[in-house]
């Protein structure tokens, strides 16, 4: 099972409307990880999720969605803390921008403490955005990082939200403290760009497989892109042309199909995706590529399931 942790949350689209007294809201369930959670699902692969979840309104809706999509709630730490909310508004060109009602919610309450032991069953861990740089969660998914590296295959997006934590060295840190305990790292071209300006993709690329990732990639929105392994392999796939309503959810989209298709073709783990040669990298980011495409052509964070890319179910 692949285990997803962190952000778990209702984004909240403002409708147009003629009446500036009323407000109507379109809400979905959301968060970068989550997302991961719910691709994997749909990809036809066992998905878990690991966080503190509300007992309010928006935490019933947020496990009665993941009950609809056999995402695994086993891990899930209840708590009487609110759930996380995200106003999102969408630029001309679809791309999203996000307020946060965050202080003191469910997601941003986990504790080392509330860590199990064990993850029975896990062969994958995934962290992501936020929740690895707000306290007490960050320390928490971080101690869990520590403690499965070993034994799992560790995937790490910082997925950057300045308007949560505006100082970016507390997400250079991060990036610095998990890209290390990572098997595979994956961000965005805008989330280098705040990150390190002025710096080439390759060279953080480099910078991150030599910490110690097996594999590094970057995405590029239409432009495609770009990966690097630990052997020294690189390889870059070009965007897929289509007609975007808008990029919710591509990120997390292109990330569930990496590791959807690196568990099919049996290289979920360190040395296997270190060997990786050129034509295979290629593969690999071109098809997670497809499914990010997928995802811009639909309104919010539905992703793709095996059909909408042509594949078969999975035997058994």
């Amino acid at each position: 099972m692949f285990l997803s942790c962190g952000d778990a949350l209702f984004d909240l689209f403002a409708q147009d409307g003629g009446d500036v007294s009323s407000i109507a809201l379109a809400g979905r369930v959301g968060g970068s990880p989550l997302n991961v959670a719910l691709g994997l699902a749909r990809l036809g692969h066992p998905a878990g999720f690991f966080t503190k979840m509300s007992d309010d309104l928006f935490g019933r809706r947020i496990r009665a969605f993941m009950e609809m999509e056999a995402i695994d709630q086993r891990f899930l730490v209840p708590t009487t803390r609110n759930t996380t909310l995200a106003m999102v508004s969408l630029d001309p060109a679809g791309v999203p921008h996000y307020s946060f009602y965050i202080e003191g919610t469910a997601d941003r309450s986990v504790e080392v403490s509330d860590v199990p032991e064990t993850f029975d069953g896990v062969k994958a861990v995934h962290l992501a955005s936020y929740s690895t740089v707000t306290e007490p969660t960050a320390s928490a998914l971080a101690a869990l990082a520590r403690q499965e590296r070993e034994r799992c295959f560790i995937s790490y997006d910082p997925n950057i939200r300045a308007s949560i934590e505006p100082d970016l060295d507390v997400w250079r840190a991060k990036v610095a403290e998990l890209a290390p305990l990572a098997t595979l790292v994956k961000a965005s071209e805008e989330d280098l760009q705040q990150l390190y300006p002025g710096r080439s993709i390759d060279a953080v690329l480099a910078d991150w497989t030599s910490a110690g990732a097996a594999m590094a990639v970057v995405t590029r929105g239409e432009n495609g892109a770009i990966a690097a392994t630990a052997s020294g392999q690189g390889a870059e796939t070009p965007g897929v042309r289509v007609n975007v309503v808008d990029t919710v959810g591509a990120g997390d989209t292109f990330q569930a199909a990496l590791l959807a298709k690196l568990a099919e073709d049996g290289r979920l783990s360190r040395q296997a995706v270190a060997d990786l040669d050129r034509d295979a990298m290629r593969e690999l980011i071109a098809f997670a590529t497809r499914a990010a495409a997928v995802t811009c052509s639909r309104r919010g964070a539905d992703l793709p399931r095996r059909s909408n890319l042509g594949l078969a179910p999975l035997a058994g």
